[in-house]
């Protein structure tokens, strides 16, 4: 691959510091707010006896919910993935690092994405940039970036969006799919493939269903929004107009769920983008998901330390649990079969 960790480095230690300093929210809202459950004065179940446990790719999670991909590459993110790490391994959720390109780039990197050491047991994602694939990235990177930090899955990310207003971005998607396919053929551990923000759609889904991907995170639009953090990356006034221009585009979260979950209902789906508490996750599960991810209320808890991390895991799991149990759901299949009521004025 060619060499550019340095510019990759300094582009992740801008996008921690523009995560954690500006409002780089979407436009656009998730659309959960939307939807609401039916209360259920009399659920003949005991809250304690509320069930958040599930399992996938194997492996026993506490609960629905997952620490989404975020960052690597510096030393700050070093520390922030290792907190990010030591939350997950005590609370039993899954975890993803950010983009492994730069410590492919520069193997000097690669203690910033390391956290087996931190959580000997999690259900660890590795993540790559999918367009990679089309700018050098091989079958044998990918195995490599599994490897170098002993995940138990890859995830491939799409960011069309974002390449396109970032100064010097990687716009060649021509063909990708394929090369997306023979990844999935090929790997040895499953490839979950993620958007950052804008959603799919049921093209996009059914195509990769077809190349034989195990799960997709939809990451739909009413959170992050990445165009927003170019604006304020931006070195030039055009860039900025040009970035801004974008801030209320893609599929909010709760519509592109329903969208994908009709297209393949047969596969697994992460829903994340925007959610903020346990209500947002538990929607996002009757509506199609299988769990959901929060990346931004981890990130600023992380800068602190594990126990904030936890706090933060701690109040989202109580939350879906009071919401299960007010809605008369006691596990999670109870919960994905419960009927959401559209508000009316929406």
């Amino acid at each position: 691959m060619p060499e550019k960790s340095s510019s990759t480095s300094s582009r992740k230690a801008d996008h921690i510091r523009i995560n954690l300093d500006q409002n780089v929210r979407s436009g656009l809202t998730t659309g959960l707010e939307n939807y609401r459950f039916t209360h259920q004065a009399l659920p003949e179940l005991n809250l304690e006896d509320i069930r958040l446990g599930f399992s996938l790719f194997g492996k026993d999670l506490a609960a629905p919910l997952f620490i989404s991909s975020m960052t690597g590459g510096t030393e700050d993110a070093g520390i922030i993935n290792r907190n990010l790490a030591k939350a997950a391994q005590e609370t039993g959720i899954p975890m993803g690092v950010g983009s492994l390109r730069a410590a492919l780039e520069d193997p000097s990197l690669v203690d910033t994405f390391q956290v087996r050491e931190a959580a000997p047991d999690i259900l660890l994602f590795a993540n790559l940039g999918a367009v990679q694939l089309n700018y050098g990235l091989s079958v044998e990177d990918c195995h490599r970036s599994v490897n170098m930090i002993g995940a138990d899955a890859l995830i491939l990310h799409l960011n069309p969006l974002h390449e396109a207003v970032m100064p010097d971005g990687n716009t060649r998607f021509a063909g990708l799919l394929d090369k997306i396919e023979g990844v999935c053929k090929t790997l040895e551990v499953p490839v979950i493939v993620k958007e950052v923000g804008w959603g799919f759609s049921s093209q996009a889904a059914v195509q990769l269903k077809n190349a034989r991907v195990s799960a997709l995170d939809i990451a739909g639009a009413g959170g992050t929004s990445w165009t927003e953090v170019e604006m304020h990356r931006a070195e030039t006034d055009d860039q900025r107009k040009i970035a801004s221009a974008f801030i209320d585009w893609g599929i909010p979260t709760a519509e592109t769920v329903q969208i994908v979950h009709s297209a393949v209902p047969e596969l697994p789906l992460f829903a994340s983008g925007g959610l903020r508490n346990g209500v947002d996750i538990a929607k996002c599960i009757a509506l199609g998901a299988v769990m959901g991810g929060l990346a931004g209320p981890f990130l600023k808890a992380a800068v602190h330390s594990p126990r904030a991390v936890i706090n933060e895991i701690n109040r989202i799991k109580k939350e879906l649990q009071i919401c299960m149990f007010a809605a008369g759901a006691s596990d999670l299949d109870s919960l994905s079969r419960s009927q959401l009521i559209k508000n009316s004025s929406s």
